[in-house]
């Protein structure tokens, strides 16, 4: 029996419909960063054998995600001190990029979820993060429903939060909902009227919440990444969280994000790398002015590029690890300095990131061939996912800041996006 069959067995109750996701047992607690890697690996090697079934056909990895969640991995940054592993940002990025690498929606999944936790440790009182905790660690999953779609930018919210006696109401319409189908708890980010955003965690099937699986990107077709319509929605006053004071002052609330989405791309790269060596291994062929050679992996020109991809790919991956540290830094001793480092470290890692999953997706055809092309391999979903994912945010602001950093001693803003 494999292991995602033993862990729907042991742990899930796989719905046959899109109902409401219940939380029926609990999930495994994990005590360690080792423990943590060597889950990813196991679970990893699961995930892979119908990523190419599973992204042709838009099917919900309904199993999977209750797996992936059962094992212990989304609760893996709780605090020690709530009962959770409390693991070190270097231990979460390789997570993120060991299961990315073999199915970059599964690795998306979890991003808005980790968040959330990383927001509820910087911004919720001790009632709240004792209550949304114990919850992680049984676990649950937290969705998205923070863009919206048609305003000026990205930071820009219509979604209203409103006092209603001991309650609040909130109004509006969210979509790159990643993983909301799916998950347990809805965190809704909506502004007052004074224009602050809070964070409203409202439990799925809560009336007037309606969560549409209409994503229809040609990437990460997976991540049930849709609409959520906020109609009246009534959320308790103790599961409204402010966030705005994550930005109010220096803290990791922004490279925190970056930093998983950076990791999402590494494991791209990694997955489009490994799809090639074991195409050209396999299938490709020798270019007919490469004399006496009989195997494609032993053209001198294919062979360069592959050295040329691994080293871009062992940079990129040298510059995570380096932002994994300067977080864990800033995390423990947060100053404006600190927090400054950690941004734009991770805005480093995540120009790389998306320079080498670009990269190599693209080159994963030209060392292939024409064949490589075809619909039965699938093989295009590296780069559907690598064009898709790294779009999350324009990189050539990146540049712009660490520039900016150097040269003029500029620190980057403090918003989700750097």
């Amino acid at each position: 029996m494999s292991l995602l069959s033993k862990l729907r067995s042991k742990f899930v109750s796989t719905p046959t419909t899109l109902e409401k996701p219940v939380l029926t047992t609990i999930a495994y607690r994990i005590k360690s960063d080792v423990e943590a890697i060597e889950i990813a690996h196991k679970l990893a090697a699961e995930f892979a054998k119908e990523a190419a079934q599973r992204d042709r056909e838009r099917r919900l990895p309904i199993a999977e995600l209750d797996a992936f969640s059962q094992s212990g991995l989304w609760a893996i940054t709780v605090p020690k001190q709530y009962g959770g592993a409390g693991v070190s940002y270097r231990t979460l990025g390789e997570v993120i990029k060991i299961i990315s690498a073999v199915d970059p929606s599964l690795g998306q999944l979890p991003q808005n979820h980790l968040v959330i936790i990383e927001h509820l440790i910087l911004d919720a009182n001790e009632d709240q993060k004792r209550f949304f905790f114990d919850l992680v660690l049984r676990g649950a999953r937290f969705g998205n429903a923070f863009s919206e779609k048609g305003s000026r930018t990205v930071a820009e919210f219509a979604t209203l939060i409103k006092p209603d006696n001991a309650d609040y109401v909130v109004n509006g319409t969210k979509f790159f909902a990643t993983g909301a189908l799916l998950a347990h708890w809805i965190p809704i980010v909506a502004v007052t009227e004074e224009g602050l955003p809070h964070l409203a965690l409202a439990e799925q099937g809560t009336a007037g919440l309606t969560v549409v699986n209409d994503w229809s990107s040609f990437g990460q077709r997976t991540t049930a990444s849709g609409t959520v319509v906020i109609d009246n929605v009534r959320v308790p006053a103790a599961h409204v969280v402010p966030i705005y004071r994550a930005f109010a002052r220096p803290t990791i609330g922004g490279p925190s994000s970056q930093f998983i989405q950076a990791a999402v791309d590494a494991g791209i790269a990694v997955g489009s790398i490994n799809a090639t060596l074991d195409y050209v291994r396999s299938s490709a062929r020798p270019w007919i002015d490469a004399q006496n050679i009989q195997r494609a992996s032993d053209d001198p020109y294919t062979i360069q590029q592959v050295g040329d991809l691994e080293l871009r790919l062992h940079a990129a991956e040298a510059l995570l690890e380096r932002a994994a540290y300067r977080l864990d830094a800033a995390a423990l001793e947060p100053s404006e300095e600190s927090v400054a480092a950690a941004s734009i470290a991770v805005a480093e890692a995540k120009v790389l990131t998306t320079e080498v999953a670009l990269l190599a997706s693209n080159k994963l055809f030209e060392l292939g061939g024409t064949r490589s092309t075809l619909e039965e391999f699938n093989l295009d979903r590296h780069w559907r996912n690598a064009r898709t994912h790294t779009l999350h945010d324009p990189v050539r602001w990146k540049f712009h800041a660490i520039g900016n950093y150097y040269l003029n001693n500029t620190n980057p803003p403090r918003h989700p996006w750097l």
